[in-house]
């Protein structure tokens, strides 16, 4: 066998058996091997949506703000290297001379008016807002309260509201919980449901998909071992294009009481597709009248990408803790910043009020380090707790600079009246979405619910849709999907993600538009367009060779 069948024959052995992001570190060593033999190729990896922009005003702030947090603490004690502790009385008036002195510092105009925000718009004392702040960044003490520091997470739910409420919130508050991203998020959450026994291994759980692809592994680990219902994106338009959207028939199996918990990526993650008005109303009204107790778990972090677009938190806050990410954004997966929110009101703690009275006594005891009542603890804040196995609760909490720095992109995007910032990481998406269907020849087919984030293409649609029945059945016939993904990273080092590996169809790939320059995208295009002619003028031959 030569080295080129057996690479071939490797890789169709682990598809379909690893997770795509695993299968994914295989393409990437075939197309650097690849890129050896022919050098023109570049490697092009959309296989992962770590954005190429970041959000550099925010971050200018930030970090002049911390020249000045250091200067305060040399201000209390200065010997060498060493210096104090920031401390609270005239710190305004203090940051206020310094920001005269330093006007032209990068973001400090920015710094200026975050500040201006906390005190005339959320009516901050200006030395608390201020103190808190220096006394974050510099990071000499444990986050106090834990779940998150009380001005900053004033802002964050001003941005929150904004953004997953589309400035439409409903009635009451959210608590916010600061997290290490949406990752660790979903970890928390799987936990301390399972903790609290509001889940129990073999309960039955709903999934939206195509779904990100943790979302799927989790419920089958040992330890959850649940039992899964998908709800999938089958609606079709009238020519047989995914839409991405759940039709009722899908929806209506949430209607079965037995399902406890739905989990939902909205705008879902491959196609990036925002699920749209009508299902999000069916939904209330299965929830309402069919299964109130469901809990639902929403991660949102595309839904900036979207115009006008609400979160499940705002339309069931009820019943649903909101995830939420600024990575992708503000260009900050490193940064790892996340929130978990869930209304002061919620289903969460009700079901903890129901459970029988041998599982409330045992949860007690778990949380009895807490609170002289550890019964009326909320759910949110069993979160946090479970977050550091319970004993370790005092050292709870995201760290304080990164809790700054996730103030400031906040009050960045919050000061933004004119949406900027959001205008140019959109239009980057649909720029770049634009030049990969040009490259395919393809039409592009207008969606307002769509974020443009990724996109999730599906092969044999476009077989049939181009070709007819007959060339798609043919294509499935001889050819597997793995196929495509093998020779576009052998001989283009192009790597892309089957679509199959999140719950989407068999036949779709799954395109990053956030990591590349915009020229990759119309070459990738071009080569998977290519490839796709081949098997085209392969089909051809062979109908022509049986005349």
């Amino acid at each position: 066998m030569d080295m080129k069948n057996f690479q071939r024959e490797e890789i169709e052995k682990i598809y379909g058996k690893v997770s795509p992001f695993e299968f994914k570190n295989k393409l990437i060593h075939l197309a650097e091997e690849g890129q050896k033999e022919r050098s023109a190729h570049a490697l092009l990896d959309a296989g992962r949506g770590n954005p190429n922009w970041t959000c550099a005003t925010a971050r200018e702030a930030f970090f002049t703000f911390g020249l000045f947090a250091v200067e305060e603490t040399r201000r209390v004690w200065n010997d060498g290297d060493l210096a104090g502790m920031p401390t609270k009385e005239g710190i305004a008036e203090r940051l206020e001379d310094y920001l005269n002195k330093h006007s032209n510092a990068k973001g400090a105009n920015l710094l200026k008016k975050i500040i201006d925000y906390g005190i005339k718009k959320l009516n901050f004392n200006p030395d608390c807002w201020v103190f808190e702040l220096t006394d974050a960044i510099i990071g000499d003490n444990y986050p106090v309260p834990d779940r998150m520091l009380v001005h900053i997470e004033k802002v964050v739910h001003e941005y929150l509201v904004q953004e997953m409420c589309y400035n439409k919130p409903p009635v009451g508050k959210f608590n916010i919980f600061a997290v290490e991203g949406a990752t660790a998020a979903m970890c928390y959450i799987f936990d301390t449901l399972i903790a609290n026994e509001l889940l129990s291994r073999g309960d039955k759980i709903a999934l939206m998909t195509p779904i990100f692809t943790p979302y799927l592994e989790i419920p089958h680990l040992p330890r959850y071992n649940f039992e899964v219902v998908y709800i999938h994106a089958s609606e079709l338009t009238p020519d047989g294009t995914h839409t991405w959207q759940y039709p009722d028939s899908e929806l209506d199996k949430l209607k079965d009481t037995s399902i406890k918990a739905l989990f939902v990526v909205n705008p879902s993650n491959p196609p990036s597709v925002a699920l749209k008005r009508e299902s999000v109303d069916y939904l209330i009204d299965i929830v309402e009248n069919h299964n109130p107790n469901l809990m639902i778990i929403s991660d949102d972090v595309y839904g900036t990408f979207v115009d006008g677009f609400r979160s499940l938190m705002a339309d069931l806050p009820y019943n649903t803790i909101g995830v939420y990410s600024y990575s992708k954004y503000f260009g900050v997966t490193g940064w790892r910043l996340g929130t978990i929110a869930l209304h002061e009101k919620n289903v969460f703690d009700k079901l903890l009020k129901k459970l029988p009275e041998n599982l409330k006594a045992e949860l007690r005891q778990r949380y009895a380090g807490l609170s002289t009542n550890p019964e009326k603890v909320p759910f949110i804040d069993r979160i946090v707790a479970d977050s550091r196995q319970v004993a370790l609760n005092h050292t709870a909490g995201l760290s304080t600079p990164q809790q700054v720095q996730m103030c400031f992109f906040s009050a960045f995007a919050l000061l933004d009246k004119e949406n900027n910032y959001k205008k140019l990481t959109m239009n980057i998406c649909r720029r770049r979405q634009k030049l990969l269907f040009e490259g395919l020849g393809l039409d592009l087919r207008k969606d307002i619910y769509d974020a443009a984030y990724y996109t999730e293409f599906d092969l044999l649609e476009w077989a049939s849709h181009y070709y007819g029945s007959e060339f798609a059945s043919y294509l499935k016939a001889n050819h597997k999907p793995v196929h495509v993904l093998y020779r576009l990273a052998k001989e283009f080092s192009i790597i892309l993600l089957s679509g199959s590996g999140f719950q989407g169809p068999e036949w779709s790939i799954r395109i990053s538009l956030a990591n590349l320059s915009d020229e990759s995208y119309s070459k990738i295009g071009r080569m998977l367009h290519q490839i796709l002619e081949e098997y085209v003028n392969e089909w051809k031959k062979q109908n022509t060779l049986n005349i």
